[in-house]
């Protein structure tokens, strides 16, 4: 199976008047499609960075990226990238936020209107459409910042930190959500979190990034014997503790 997404020996600085602080170093790595990935790394690391690389808001220094074999430039319009918080505007309705990217894009067609009512159902906020973003709960709002990033289709969906913002009960049982709305939908999905529990419950693969400038120290592949597998349900399974205590060590120089 080809890769969808393909990062070639990616490095990145920022330029100051002071000087170059590095980034990125050789980043190199890829997905298939349908993967869930999570990259954790150091605080400070490069992870949002990274991000902003593949969304395209800022070009690497060196290297190539490309998805299903064209540059990233070509194809930037099927990437969806959902930040920290959910940016829902308060003058407009949840209906009217979550057509505002295809607004954006001249694509508000009668089948994106259809597109965008079904979702609304399918992810039970439909008798919220016509409410305002001030009336739904933390984890309504980032389901609804999901539904207007699913709804041109991307092809590969950003996430970061998309759960931050939220008091952890909350957080819990909205990446539970959201991550099996994500599965559910076939779409391949590159997480940046600094939390350890999140990358282990929601992922198939963890890359690991290395203190600044970021380099690639591990790549972990997660799997659970559950029978019904979702995020909470990992939490609870033999397997948790085990890969997170390995993506510790890794992080603290195998101390």
């Amino acid at each position: 199976m080809n890769p969808l997404l393909e990062l070639n020996q990616i490095s990145y600085s920022y330029h100051t008047p002071d000087g170059e602080t590095k980034a990125l170093s050789d980043i190199s790595f890829a997905l298939a499609p349908g993967e869930f990935t999570a990259v954790v790394g150091p605080s400070g690391c490069g992870k949002s960075t990274l991000l902003s690389l593949i969304a395209g808001l800022m070009k690497p220094e060196s290297g190539s990226m490309t998805l299903n074999g064209k540059p990233l430039t070509d194809n930037s319009d099927k990437i969806g990238y959902m930040l920290q918080h959910d940016h829902l505007f308060e003058w407009r309705t949840v209906y009217r936020n979550i057509l505002l990217g295809a607004e954006i894009s001249g694509k508000v067609t009668p089948e994106i209107r259809a597109r965008a009512e079904a979702l609304l159902k399918q992810y039970g906020l439909k008798q919220f459409a016509h409410s305002k973003p001030s009336e739904l709960s933390g984890g309504m709002r980032q389901r609804a910042a999901l539904i207007r990033t699913l709804l041109l289709e991307p092809e590969l969906l950003l996430l970061d930190e998309p759960f931050s913002a939220l008091d952890y009960q909350t957080r819990l049982t909205v990446s539970d959500d959201i991550g099996q709305i994500i599965r559910q939908s076939g779409k391949t999905a590159l997480l940046v979190t600094h939390d350890l529990s999140e990358a282990v419950s929601l992922s198939d693969r963890i890359i690991v990034l290395s203190r600044r400038p970021a380099s690639i120290s591990a790549v972990l592949t997660v799997t659970f014997s559950l029978e019904k597998d979702t995020p909470l349900n990992r939490r609870n399974a033999p397997e948790f503790k085990t890969y997170f205590n390995q993506i510790w060590k890794e992080l603290n120089g195998n101390e």
